[in-house]
């Protein structure tokens, strides 16, 4: 991707001292999901990107996607694939970033390299930061050093600063190895912010040292490259999780150092499992891929990562994506770390499964599960709608994850010969009252099909009603044998309507077959 005119002329100079004039409230929102692609989107990365994409939304700002792929050892270009169809599903689209362009891009960190070179030799040139030739021999052995002595500071001791810059220059010239070191003002106090979340939060002044920008090999480091991109994209708002706290004081310095307003920062707290440790695979599936590979609905998922340290109020739990769009706020997030509850996930993903008619439940659940099962051909419900829509409304209720649908939808593809199952027939077949009541049913429903009547399920319960009594036997065992001999378990649908699903054809060859194993 190359850099457009518009782009060159967005990113900020810094040598001007106050091209920056204002505070970031002042201006129109911009926030940023920079995920690495050293691995997949995870739990606590998805609920990141969903509190940016709805803060943007919630302020008419833009939600800017930004790849941050600097480190050449884990950043692939199929993890990068699989975080960006994660956040399609996410359903969290954004305004500027990779596909969709931007006026700020290039948007992947790789075709900034030249850029992050270019603000350090400004910055050098500035007198506001220098090269370093110590090796690692020698900073190690500082370091041991100071920690023997039980210092205070136990960071770079500044070595190289008084270097004279001609002389640096032509060190570098002559191909000796060094890095790019940002130059903290001696008279720099306590880096104070006022955190959207955390409140006032001040780091001492006394733990920074002049930070490396720009290592022996050209890389950028983490804190030098991800302000160059926050400041040229114009990023108002930095809302990460709080484990980047810590980051925090270097980057206002080298904010400070480029002449650029600092953002607006909101630390959001980490998620722990049930036992109250950070959420990790030993807690079960933690990426984005693996929920929507189990059948999660992606806005049910949406919805429940966003209550995972925010919420509305106190009571409301099914939170729709325009209600987060519009109703999302930094002040109403906690600073008190959230617990991921599988339970909880399951039980908002079944309230959004239950709010779709048995059309769309048809549509979008029913038909692709069983069409992946191989049970039905794609098209299936538009061949069948009425016969979809009934399937829909019995096993609808029953369902709190797509995939259940097929260990519900079993009965109807057993044939006409199901295997019944030892404890149902022990159980219901092998009463005496079973065959009386197989032979009355099957009679009952040949009438009903050979009739007027149509053969749907309030005329197949009217049908079947009268004969436990007639027989003198339970409803229960009456019920019970059918439903074995129908299904070849203790468990189905309603009886009337299972019946209909079913069709008489298949019914009375079910029935039959029972009644011959019962012979």
């Amino acid at each position: 991707m190359t850099e457009s005119k518009s782009t060159k002329e967005n990113q900020m100079s810094i040598t001007a001292k106050s091209n920056k004039a204002g505070t970031p409230s002042s201006q129109p929102v911009r926030v940023r999901f920079a995920p690495s692609p050293t691995g997949k989107l995870h739990v606590g990365g998805a609920r990141t990107a969903i509190y940016n994409w709805a803060f943007a939304r919630a302020n008419n700002g833009t939600f800017i996607l930004r790849i941050d792929d600097t480190d050449p050892t884990r950043s692939t270009e199929e993890n990068t694939q699989i975080i960006l169809r994660a956040m399609r599903w996410l359903g969290l689209d954004w305004d500027e970033g990779p596909d969709v362009g931007g006026d700020f891009g290039p948007y992947m960190q790789t075709e900034r390299l030249a850029r992050y070179t270019q603000v350090a030799e400004e910055l050098i040139a500035a007198g506001k930061a220098y090269y370093c030739f110590c090796s690692p021999e020698t900073l190690e052995a500082e370091r041991k050093r100071a920690h023997e002595a039980h210092e205070d500071f136990q960071g770079y001791n500044g070595a190289c600063r008084a270097i004279d810059p001609e002389e640096a220059k032509r060190r570098v010239a002559a191909g000796e190895a060094h890095t790019v070191r940002i130059k903290v003002p001696k008279d720099r106090g306590d880096v104070c912010i006022e955190d959207a979340v955390h409140g006032r939060v001040v780091f001492k002044a006394k733990e920074l040292d002049d930070f490396i920008l720009i290592r022996s090999d050209g890389t950028p480091t983490y804190n030098f490259a991800t302000v160059v991109d926050d400041a040229d994209m114009h990023i108002t708002h930095i809302i990460r999780g709080d484990d980047h706290l810590s980051n925090t004081p270097r980057q206002v310095i080298v904010y400070e150092a480029l002449g650029a307003p600092t953002p607006t920062f909101a630390h959001i707290s980490m998620i722990l499992g049930e036992d109250g440790k950070k959420l990790s695979k030993r807690h079960g599936a933690t990426s984005v891929e693996e929920y929507q590979a189990a059948g999660y609905e992606a806005e049910a998922f949406v919805n429940y990562l966003s209550l995972l340290g925010w919420s509305l109020d106190d009571k409301t739990t099914i939170i729709g994506r325009e209600i987060l769009a519009r109703d999302f706020s930094l002040a109403h997030v906690s600073k008190n770390p959230a617990t991921f509850d599988p339970k909880k996930l399951l039980w908002i993903n079944e309230q959004y499964l239950a709010a779709l008619s048995d059309l769309e439940f048809a549509q979008r659940i029913l038909e692709p599960q069983l069409v992946a099962a191989g049970k039905e051909e794609p098209g299936c419900v538009t061949a069948k709608p009425e016969w979809f829509s009934l399937l829909a409304s019995v096993i609808k209720p029953r369902t709190k994850i797509a995939p259940e649908v097929i260990g519900l939808t079993n009965f109807l593809y057993l044939g006409d010969a199901p295997t019944i199952e030892e404890k149902a027939f022990n159980k219901m077949l092998a009463k005496e009252s079973a065959r009386p009541s197989l032979e009355a049913a099957h009679k009952a429903l040949a009438n009903l099909a050979e009739g007027k009547r149509s053969f749907v399920t309030d005329a197949i319960n009217e049908a079947l009603a009268p004969l436990p009594e007639e027989l003198d036997v339970s409803r229960g065992a009456f019920y019970g044998a059918i439903r074995a001999a129908l299904t070849g378990t203790l468990v189905s649908p309603p009886m009337g309507e299972m019946i209909e699903l079913l069709g008489y054809r298949c019914t009375a060859a079910r029935l039959e077959q029972a009644l011959q194993k019962l012979a």
